[in-house]
């Protein structure tokens, strides 16, 4: 199946840039982490699984991110669940399967919660669910508290990009409203989670408090002791794969 490219209009203006495969359902749905977009290795991969094997995927760029519109600095996670919300109830049909890496894992999460009767299953790979609350901002710096507070504005040194990212205020008070940790979280359907024990930002002890933390008895954690954060080499993806095609 080919590939089709397009741009989803939102209320204010803002387009969300995505990509999709047809086929037969349920589709995936790919949701990416902080800072990242949809041309990953992890969402190609998905992407060229779904082609060559009929089935139907969907991928995009939340407000902010990738070749979407809008400014990643006013970015939060109201506007990022937002965009999921539309994206799903505007480009899709019939049952999903959500694909959440890191930061898409909490904003599956709350997809998911949103639109029970739509999504039938999850895989989390590293989910960053509450990040801000529980795993950013309990390590910032007292220089980064001090640039928060009088510009409302940090640039947090990573390891994906040299530019470092912006973490601002607005994002540390919106993450807060959309806590769901420690649960119990109302998500009630088939879940596998795929998490590094070597990963620098989320801890498996913080994802494997998600899984225990939710609703449904098939849910599945899988801790790939020497794995990193990103979960990306070949051996990581057949993890992935494997654990889509189970759902």
């Amino acid at each position: 199946m080919t590939e089709t490219k397009g741009n989803l209009v939102r209320e204010d203006g803002e387009e969300l840039a995505w990509r999709r495969v047809g086929g037969k359902g349920p589709t995936l749905v790919w949701l990416g982490g902080f800072k990242s977009d949809m041309t990953g290795t992890k969402a190609q991969a998905l992407a060229d699984w779904a082609a060559a094997s009929g089935r139907g995927y969907l991928r995009f760029d939340y407000f902010g991110h990738g070749a979407s519109g809008g400014d990643f600095s006013r970015g939060n996670i109201t506007r990022w669940r937002a965009d999921c919300l539309a994206v799903v109830d505007e480009l899709t049909d019939g049952p999903l399967v959500l694909v959440g890496s890191s930061m898409g894992g909490w904003l599956a999460c709350l997809t998911a919660m949103a639109r029970p009767e739509r999504v039938k299953g999850m895989v989390l790979v590293a989910p960053a669910a509450d990040f801000t609350d529980k795993l950013l901002k309990p390590g910032l710096p007292a220089e980064a508290l001090t640039a928060l507070e009088e510009t409302g504005v940090w640039m947090r040194p990573s390891l994906y990009d040299d530019g470092g990212y912006p973490i601002t205020a607005q994002l540390l008070e919106d993450g807060a409203r959309w806590s769901i940790l420690p649960g119990p979280v109302p998500i009630d359907m088939p879940v596998r989670v795929l998490q590094g024990g070597a990963d620098p930002d989320v801890p498996w002890t913080h994802a494997l408090e998600l899984a225990n933390s939710m609703k449904g008895e098939d849910v599945v954690f899988t801790l790939i002791r020497d794995g990193d954060h990103r979960l990306s080499r070949d051996q990581d993806i057949a993890r992935l794969i494997a654990a889509v095609e189970e759902l």
